[in-house]
């Protein structure tokens, strides 16, 4: 005969292990999910930003002539002018870019000849911690080919 009583279930201690050990996965999942969309934000930011230094740059070459040199963003035109392609230009330029990553946005263009350099700085916190941290971006383009030179 024989006596002894045989496990017909779990015990409530292995529900409670297999519900913490489940819970560190959700917790870690979610964790990775929202650093995922902090830089993912970082990114979008930063290719919106070098879409509008290569639409700056498309106009500067559409209209060679004019004078593009910034020192910083502040010091570009406040409001739009069509008659004045240059200021219409600039105006454009820092409102899509205090737009796309805030009114702390600097901005520099320095012209040498036909090179062109955009320095651009913004607060990149979001996507990096609560630190100060700050996103550069620097892109230099000849704006005008050189004479004999072939595309």
């Amino acid at each position: 005969m024989a006596t002894g009583s045989a496990q017909a279930g779990v015990t409530l201690i292995e529900v409670l292990v297999a519900l913490l050990v489940l819970s560190v996965g959700v917790l870690g999942v979610a964790t990775l999910q929202l650093n995922a969309l902090k830089h993912t934000d970082s990114a979008m930011r930063s290719t919106q930003v070098s879409f509008i230094v290569h639409d700056l740059l498309e106009r500067i070459r559409a209209n060679p002539q004019a004078n593009y040199a910034l020192v910083e963003l502040s010091h570009a035109p406040t409001s739009g002018n069509p008659e004045i392609p240059r200021d219409q230009d600039l105006f454009d330029f820092a409102d899509q870019l205090r737009r796309t990553v805030g009114d702390d946005a600097k901005a520099s263009i320095a012209i040498s000849g036909a090179r062109v350099t955009v320095t651009l700085d913004w607060n990149d916190s979001r996507a990096q911690g609560q630190g100060a941290a700050r996103q550069t971006m620097t892109l230099t383009s000849v704006t005008t080919p050189e004479r004999g030179a072939h595309p």
